[in-house]
């Protein structure tokens, strides 16, 4: 079996029940299952509510969902209900993670807390994705993107300084907590190869939103000042922008006088370089209107998407500024393996690659309660049972008001 599609994923026997909804956790579930776990979605009755964050939709589910639910298989329990838990029970005795964004205390109530759950079953992984963590002056409040993103100081550093602050364009915050209960996940993994038991991990939006601020942070450590918005200008870097060519704008990250030389011969100007007031990254700071005026003026006649091109491969780290077609359109991010087709469904490639156990796209996103019955079977629930539970509404096969 030497083929990338006959070889298994890092996570090959790793089983992962998946609580959570919207965004950052289903976003950790969907890495993991990438990376061949066997990921169960589990829906309360009503759904995951981005099934309708729409238009557009596909097969009556919204993009939104489409995006972070791939290989998984999905089915709806009623958890509020006796019947319902018994049914995430049997589910959790064959499972190695539980990962869950609900508000801290609701599966405490439930009697499914972390202590609970580890007395049970002492393998376990229970990850959660929370807002603000479950202690603290914030803790146990609800957490949302964009409102870590004012919280934390993201948008104050976001935006130009004539406009007020600014929500970054995708959800960050969101998707690297996602990322960070990936990671956790799999350090708990590996502990558990030492100590033969599980634990809690935690991944919280508020500090995955503070972690995010360098180097702003790291300046206003030395230097006392609160950082403000720069647009594009990078606070301790020039050229580290995006400049306008004769075309279309590209972005320049300029990170030494060796680059900056090679970028003013590139572009027909290397008196630029000879200036007094660029001689040094600080003075290139220093005076960043005035540089940025005379690389303009210099590049005013050159078409940008071939200009980056020629600068990247001369050493000079440059790029054009794309729209999103046009990003997804690139013929290296069909090389990287950075698009998906399952059927109709459409999505974006797992960014990291491991040579002997790749990722791979097994299941497109499943429609709700798609894969109902061989859960339960599996579960060992009878058909009987199955049919009860499907009738008093605890294991629905559609979706609830």
């Amino acid at each position: 079996m030497s083929g990338a599609a006959e070889r298994k994923g890092a996570l090959d026997g790793i089983r992962v029940v998946d609580l959570s909804r919207v965004l950052g956790g289903p976003f950790a579930g969907q890495v993991l299952g990438d990376h061949g776990a066997d990921v169960i979605k589990v829906e309360p009755p009503q759904g995951d509510e981005t099934r309708e964050w729409g238009p557009p939709f596909l097969d009556g589910t919204a993009s939104y969902f489409q995006g972070l639910n791939r290989n998984k298989r999905a089915i709806a329990l009623d958890l509020r209900t006796g019947p319902g838990r018994e049914v995430l029970l049997a589910l959790l005795a064959e499972a190695d993670v539980l990962l869950e964004n609900f508000k801290t205390g609701t599966l405490e109530g439930w009697g499914l807390g972390h202590e609970a759950l580890a007395e049970r079953f002492p393998r376990l992984i229970h990850c959660r994705v929370s807002g603000f963590g479950a202690d603290g002056p914030l803790g146990g409040l609800p957490g949302y993107d964009a409102i870590l993103q004012g919280m934390s100081g993201i948008m104050s550093v976001n935006g130009t300084a004539e406009g007020g602050p600014t929500r970054v364009g995708v959800p960050v915050v969101d998707m690297v907590t996602g990322l960070n209960a990936v990671i956790g996940v799999l350090l708990a993994l590996q502990a558990r190869h030492a100590t033969g038991r599980g634990q809690f991990v935690e991944a919280a939006l508020f500090d995955t939103a503070i972690s995010l601020l360098h180097p702003h942070a790291a300046n206003h450590a030395l230097n006392g000042k609160v950082p403000g918005r720069s647009g594009n200008d990078h606070p301790n870097i020039s050229p580290y922008s995006t400049y306008a060519t004769g075309t279309r704008e590209i972005s320049l990250t300029v990170g030494n006088d060796r680059q900056f030389a090679r970028l003013c011969d590139e572009i027909g100007a290397p008196g630029i370089a000879e200036d007094p007031r660029f001689a040094t990254n600080g003075g290139r700071v220093t005076h960043r209107a005035a540089l940025r005026e005379a690389l303009e003026s210099a590049m005013a006649t050159l078409d940008g998407v071939a200009l980056a091109d020629r600068l990247i491969r001369a050493g000079v780290p440059a790029g054009p500024v794309l729209n999103v077609a046009e990003a997804l359109a690139l013929d290296h991010t069909a090389h990287r393996g950075m698009t998906v087709q399952i059927g109709p469904y459409r999505g974006l490639g797992a960014p990291v690659k491991l040579s002997a156990n790749p990722a791979s796209y097994r299941l497109r996103p499943p429609g709700y309660a798609e894969h109902r019955e061989e859960i339960l079977d599996a579960a060992g629930v009878p058909g009987p049972r199955r049919a009860e539970l499907r009738a008093d509404g605890v294991a629905p096969v559609a979706r609830q008001g």
